[in-house]
């Protein structure tokens, strides 16, 4: 990846309009004007679903190849966003891997705050064991908002006694609600999407006044030992890369199987912008090659 494309995809994302309306319908519509049906491919089958009695996507590229399930959880810091707008990158996933996508519609704030999310996607991957799946056939990924509900449903199956799915990909995790990493002022002049005043925002949009130091709303508060292996992976040019730093300590310390990526030099999410740049797809790439791991296939879906 050029130093050249890199430039060019920020300056165009600092161009961009960016909607000054902060209510909850202006955030909502300048989200989905950017990410709603997203281009899939022609080889891609979308179908409605339920999932632990929550609406879901489930994406199957081509003729899906192998047993296991990739349950993703969309971002949008809890209140925008949709299964619609995380079927990109679960899409992404499911081409690399071999498996069917789920991308959940779990509930939004602030019409339904914390811990609704979790309790919707706790319930999903609940309903995946109850439904026959080995949680070894499982895997879960997630961005921004998402990430930090992957760890979420983790940490309730490890508090609940239920067995850990094979491994996790976080993209640009949001692990923090109290809004207090360094680099929400260090990486401010870098960042060309968030600030520390819209992160605060969002937080408050979703804990209603409850507690920002929740292992399950910032599970970077959270003891991690037990989780499966997770793959994290983030830019150098946001202001929630302390979010991706910290989780990555705190997994070590918690004895916990962890790859921390930074991408130099790219925003939050990243992977969003698979097919403008090279970064983008070399790391879907490995997250891909990640999962196939965990999975224990011996090869990803591209090379078959």
């Amino acid at each position: 990846m050029s130093h050249e494309q890199r430039a060019a995809i920020i300056e165009l994302i600092r161009s961009a309009p960016q909607s000054e309306d902060r209510t909850t319908a202006g955030q909502r519509a300048s989200f989905d004007s950017q990410f709603k049906d997203p281009e899939l491919g022609a080889d891609v089958t979308v179908r409605p679903t339920t999932l632990g009695g929550v609406e879901a996507l489930t994406v199957t590229v081509g003729n899906a190849i192998r047993d296991g399930v990739i349950l993703y959880l969309h971002g949008g810091g809890y209140v925008v966003g949709s299964a619609n707008t995380g079927s990109f990158l679960a899409t992404a996933l499911a081409r690399r891997v071999g498996t069917p996508a789920v991308s959940l519609e779990y509930r939004l704030a602030p019409e339904n705050p914390f811990p609704a999310a979790i309790d919707d996607a706790y319930a999903a991957y609940r309903a995946l064991l109850d439904g026959g799946t080995q949680a070894s056939d499982i895997v879960l990924a997630g961005d921004s908002a998402g990430g930090g509900l992957v760890l979420a449903v983790l940490l309730s199956a490890r508090r609940d006694g239920l067995p850990q799915p094979a491994g996790a990909v976080l993209f640009s995790p949001w692990t923090d609600l109290a809004v207090s990493g360094a680099s929400l002022d260090d990486r401010a002049h870098l960042d060309p999407i968030f600030d520390r005043e819209n992160i605060q925002w969002y937080a408050d949009q979703y804990l209603a006044g409850q507690d920002p130091h929740n292992e399950l709303a910032s599970p970077v508060y959270a003891d991690l030992s037990g989780l499966p292996p997770l793959l994290i992976q983030t830019g150098s040019y946001e202001v929630l890369l302390d979010d991706s730093l910290r989780l990555a300590v705190r997994a070590a310390e918690s004895e916990l199987d962890v790859s921390l990526e930074i991408v130099a030099g790219v925003p939050h999410v990243f992977p969003l912008l698979a097919g403008h740049l090279d970064a983008a797809d070399e790391a879907l790439d490995r997250a891909g090659q990640f999962l196939v791991r965990r999975l224990g296939y011996e090869t990803s879906s591209q090379a078959l």
